[in-house]
């Protein structure tokens, strides 16, 4: 085992190689190597120690038994103490460290009640454990050990001193008490019959001051009548004479009332005649005015209207008569040179500026075939179940039409258009369009 472990209450003490000076642990753990080092254990517990010390003789040389409860304990907390401590008691058990303290305490007990009276260790416990309290502690300190707490038990004697200073001052007391119930009573007594002179005193004096207070009372009484009844004449006649202004100046309110009234009425009627005149103006006088400004305004509008619409439709006339003369005569021209281009054209193609005529003319006549259909609201198709149906069918009808249109010209004029189309050479130079595209 090379770890070893102790509680709060416990120190342990390592000594051995590397260990100078030793090592002290209160509570706690420390390593300890085997056969070089020792570990050791000195206990931390509180002590208790009733210290008894029997016919001790005081100062006066009475003999008395004192009994005191001590609380002693080795202080783990200081290393000096502890260290001390450990030099002391290692390897004592705990009653004979007790036994070691508790023949110190009574040494010192002795010493103190020596040197007291019974009187003063009997009344006055709480000094005596104080002197023993401080004796011992300096002492056991140097013992590593420390005093929590020493009080004083018993104090008692075999020669009855105690009882006998108890009956002495019982007697005392009793005595003291006697004397000093009769003076209480005769204080009482004399007090009493002091407080019943005054009583009789204060109540005379009370009376002479509620008559006097009454004589007081009535006189003030009086003369606060006649002072009332004077201010309340006085109040009267100032209530007349108050009520009196009061009407007079009500009646010249009044006065000023009407006063203010007719003015308002005469600023009201002169108010009423001026919005009247203004009324009057501006109902019948403005409307008046502004009418015939308006109708002076009118005529003049009128009379520049018709003027500017005469030169207006004069230049129009002008001006349209200058462009109509100019349009046919420019039509004129370009008719006149497009008959001759024509009449060029036709002398040196013949037959296939007939034909570039015709092929003109197929756009118009196919407008014309197809504009009964174009002008019908409703269209009802029935098929057999082997042709077409629809707008197909119609557009296939337009130009059923159309295909017929060569043959009848032909018939009319002698020229066949499909030949004089296919034809290079007999129309060379001449722009004719094909039947496909002209349709």
């Amino acid at each position: 085992k090379m770890f070893y472990t102790c509680g709060p209450n416990e120190a342990m003490v390592v000594s051995g190689f590397g260990r100078s000076p030793p090592l002290m642990i209160a509570g706690g753990r420390v390593f300890v190597l085997p056969c070089i080092q020792k570990i050791q254990r000195i206990t931390l517990n509180t002590l208790t120690l009733n210290v008894k010390s029997d016919k001790v003789y005081t100062r006066h040389g009475v003999p008395i038994s004192v009994t005191g409860i001590a609380q002693v304990k080795i202080q783990g907390q200081n290393k000096e103490m502890l260290a001390t401590a450990c030099q002391m008691f290692m390897g004592k058990s705990e009653g004979e460290i007790a036994t070691i303290a508790l023949e110190t305490l009574e040494g010192h007990q002795r010493a103190i009640i020596a040197h007291l009276t019974v009187e003063e260790i009997y009344q006055d416990r709480k000094k005596f454990s104080e002197q023993v309290f401080k004796v011992a502690s300096s002492d056991l300190v140097n013992m590593g050990i420390g005093v929590v707490s020493y009080t004083l038990k018993d104090v008692h004697d075999d020669q009855d001193y105690l009882h006998s200073l108890g009956k002495a001052r019982t007697a005392q007391v009793q005595k003291d008490a006697r004397i000093g119930e009769a003076q209480y009573k005769r204080d009482a007594v004399m007090r009493e019959a002091h407080a019943m002179q005054e009583k009789v005193s204060a109540q005379y004096k009370n009376e002479i001051e509620m008559a006097k207070a009454q004589r007081d009372y009535e006189l003030k009484k009086a003369a606060y009548d006649v002072e009332v009844n004077t201010k309340k004449a006085e109040s009267e006649m100032a209530y007349q004479l108050q009520v009196a202004k009061t009407k007079q100046r009500i009646e010249e309110e009044k006065m000023q009332v009407q006063v203010v009234e007719r003015t308002q009425q005469i600023t009201l009627q002169e108010q009423e005649i001026t919005r009247k005149e203004k009324e009057l103006e501006a109902k019948i006088k403005k409307p008046a005015e502004a009418e015939k400004y308006r109708l002076e305004r009118l005529a003049e509008a009128s009379r520049l209207q018709l003027i500017m619409e005469a030169e207006a439709e004069a230049e129009s006339i002008r001006m349209k008569g200058e462009a109509e003369a100019f349009a046919l005569e420019a039509k004129g021209r370009a008719e006149a040179e497009q008959m001759a281009k024509k009449a060029e054209a036709f002398k040196q193609y013949k037959d296939g500026a007939m034909v570039d005529m015709l092929l003109e003319k197929l756009p118009l006549m196919a407008e014309e075939i197809s504009k009964p259909l174009s002008a019908a609201n409703k269209v009802t198709m029935i098929s057999s179940g082997g042709s077409e149906v629809g707008a197909a069918k119609l557009a296939g009808e337009v130009l059923e039409i159309m295909t017929r249109l060569p043959s009848a010209v032909e018939k009319l004029t002698g020229i066949n258009i499909s030949q004089e189309v296919v034809d290079g050479n007999k129309l060379k130079g001449f722009p004719i369009k094909s039947n496909e595209s002209m349709l």
